[in-house]
């Protein structure tokens, strides 16, 4: 059933998790099933799943082809480009420089970025009668907005391939605000990039390398990457959309140029390719509170604050129930799609509908790896995603009474 790569893999990770490699294994069977199915119906093109629960990796699982052009199977380093679950990479970076009272989350942008003073609102817009109405908002926006998609702010794609994260901040600075700082949820790439700049100018580093020196080399997430090389690119799954005659292949839009080429601008809001080892590895370091391998990331308290509710009552999130921490979702409700989850469960997800779910209530990690765009309404609510939380979820509970009952 499995690949002897698969299996060697899996034991390099034992070492560092604690598994027992040749332990009898309901879980990695459960979600093997599972993800097998939609391989073999052609809803994707193949998957790479990892569940760990209290430090262990009990599945490190590879079905389907990375490449269906040529057969190239998944493997469980198969390279993956993340998306948007580089933006819980970003804001653990700025509650590192908090922890070091460099910054506070309610800080003024302007703050660290003068450029941000005196910016507009939009009070009124009228595409009909060619009226706009720009107003001062009542506050500055803050890093807090920022970090919970709450702060209105707006403006361009990036016009060239190498622009550099001060480019964009002072375009986002010119651009006027939609709403009132705090008063509305609106999904924002260009809050996340400012915030890319932000670290930059408290670090005195360029955002890549505090992300490299501070995060990535310190928890071993040695495929972690704005840049893959050549030889990690020969690892990237292939990307596909569906279509009437099946998965047609795509390119990744937003990446630019060569993969490895370093002159394209890290992308704060979505920039990174990763592996589900790696990913793993970042929320292990959440769920023990900041800390994994000895290594302190964040403080507990710090932690605390990144994947607690910051949004009250207004309406977030691409599924129902959910809220918003400080640069990940968070469970409010579980309901639909996260209906196995607890409440206070935190994670991200991506644009080709990659995921990645902690439960700390259960101790549980849930990595999905694809790369499918078109999934309806949206990534977040893939059937592959809600079939690995229930296969995990049902297959640890389970193996947990048959632990206990051994004992």
């Amino acid at each position: 059933m499995y690949t002897k790569r698969a299996i060697a893999l899996l034991f390099a990770v034992s070492f560092l998790f604690n598994l027992n490699a040749n332990e009898p294994n309901a879980v990695q069977t459960a979600v093997h099933e599972r993800m097998q199915r939609f391989a073999d119906d052609g809803v994707v093109s193949g998957a790479v799943t990892l569940v760990a629960r209290h430090d262990r990796v009990l599945s490190l699982d590879a079905v389907g082809c990375a490449d269906l052009k040529t057969k190239q199977p998944m493997q469980p380093n198969t390279l993956f480009w993340i998306a948007s679950m580089t933006k819980p990479v970003t804001a653990a970076a700025v509650m590192m420089l908090q922890d070091e009272g460099k910054l506070n989350v309610d800080d003024p942008v302007e703050k660290f970025l003068p450029e941000f003073r005196n910016q507009w609102l939009v009070q009124e817009l009228d595409t009909n009668a060619m009226k706009t109405v720009l107003v001062k908002p009542a506050r500055p926006i803050t890093l807090r907005d920022l970090l919970t998609h709450t702060s209105g702010i707006n403006g361009p794609n990036p016009p060239r391939y190498d622009c550099t994260l001060a480019e964009m901040a002072m375009a986002y600075s010119q651009s006027p605000l939609l709403f009132a700082p705090g008063s509305q949820w609106k999904y924002s790439t260009p809050g996340m990039t400012t915030l890319g700049r932000i670290v930059e100018a408290v670090s005195g580093k360029s955002y890549a390398e505090f992300l490299q020196q501070r995060i990535f080399d310190p928890l071993k997430m040695n495929d972690t990457t704005f840049w893959p090389t050549p030889r990690q690119a020969k690892r990237l799954a292939k990307s596909y959309k569906p279509t009437p005659h099946g998965l047609e292949e795509i390119s990744i839009g937003a990446i630019k140029g060569d993969l490895s080429d370093h002159h394209r601008m890290p992308n704060p809001a979505g920039g990174l390719f990763s592996t589900a080892s790696d990913i793993c590895r970042f929320y292990q370091m959440l769920l023990d509170g900041g800390t994994l391998g000895g290594k302190k990331i964040l403080s507990p308290e710090a932690v605390a604050q990144m994947t607690r509710t910051q949004t009250g009552d207004l309406k977030t999130g691409f599924s129902p129930g959910m809220s918003w921490g400080l640069g990940v979702l968070v469970v409010k409700q579980p309901t639909g799609v996260t209906e196995m989850l607890s409440p206070g469960s935190f994670g991200h997800g991506g644009a080709y509908a990659t995921q990645s779910w902690a439960d700390p209530k259960k101790d549980l990690i849930m990595i999905l790896m694809i790369q499918r765009t078109g999934f309806e309404p949206n990534g977040d609510q893939s059937p592959l995603r809600k079939a690995l939380q229930e296969a995990a979820v049902t297959a640890t509970a389970t193996r947990e009474v048959s632990v206990q009952t051994k004992k």
